[in-house]
């Protein structure tokens, strides 16, 4: 049986490879992070080093069993309930199914990393990394259906009825509006150079404008939007994966 400190350097594999992935969820402000990541991989590690080495001295008692596996797959099904909390639903979207997956992933490098799979666990986290870099990219330049889901972001004076043709506009051109959303400084500070009537600088409203339809729709619906007296900024993006 191997020193008890042998077995630290499964766990800070697990440390080390459970920081990389957590620093990648912290770079993106999701809701689980570095710390999050970096606790469920160390503590699979841990109870995978005990599963598997924990029991040793009692492996040649007469009668005795051991299976390493049980503690793992337990592990797996412990950390599905952890991942489940960090998904909720809002409206019609989704949200937390990438930082759950991740956690799931991270568990399970750990996993392989207290079993002393070295070159697995590394494996895995590189995997993960092209995954995290490579996806949304492929995914934006993928051809879409002609039913899409597109953001706006829309900056317009507030105060003067300039949401509700904004609104208008957008069913004008069939699209169906998923969800609405008020932000502040969506685009950055306003940079107001007028004065309006009141002898005061205008005040402005940020939305984020979530809508289905056509593509050829929602590129429409911009040229209209600019149109529109009051709004001042728009930018159209594709809208981020829910899960992330």
């Amino acid at each position: 049986m191997k020193p008890e400190y042998h077995y630290l350097l499964n766990v800070a594999v697990a440390l080390v490879l459970s920081m990389v992935i957590g620093l990648e969820r912290e770079f993106h402000q999701k809701s689980a992070g570095l710390r999050t990541h970096t606790l469920v991989g160390l503590g699979a590690a841990l109870f995978m080093v005990v599963s598997k080495y924990g029991f040793a001295d009692l492996a040649a008692e007469p009668g005795f069993s051991l299976d390493g596996s049980r503690v793992a797959a337990q592990v797996a099904s412990g950390v599905g309930f952890l991942g489940a909390g960090l998904i909720f639903v809002r409206r019609d979207t989704v949200r937390g199914l990438t930082t759950a997956a991740s956690i799931w992933l991270v568990a399970a490098v750990g996993i392989a990393a207290g079993a002393g799979m070295f070159v697995v666990a590394p494996g895995v986290v590189f995997a993960y990394l092209l995954v995290a870099a490579g996806i949304a990219p492929l995914s934006r330049h993928m051809p879409h259906s002609k039913a899409t889901r597109r953001a706006l972001r829309i900056r317009y004076v507030d105060g003067k009825g300039v949401l509700r043709h904004i609104i208008m506009t957008v069913a004008e051109h069939g699209l169906k509006v998923s969800d609405l959303d008020m932000h502040a400084d969506l685009f950055g500070p306003s940079n107001n150079t007028g004065i309006n009537d009141g002898g005061s600088l205008p005040r402005h409203q940020d939305i984020l404008l979530k809508l289905t339809g056509s593509a050829r729709a929602v590129e429409n619906s911009v040229v209209s939007l600019n149109a529109v007296e009051g709004v001042e900024r728009i930018s159209l993006t594709s809208i981020d994966d829910p899960g992330r």
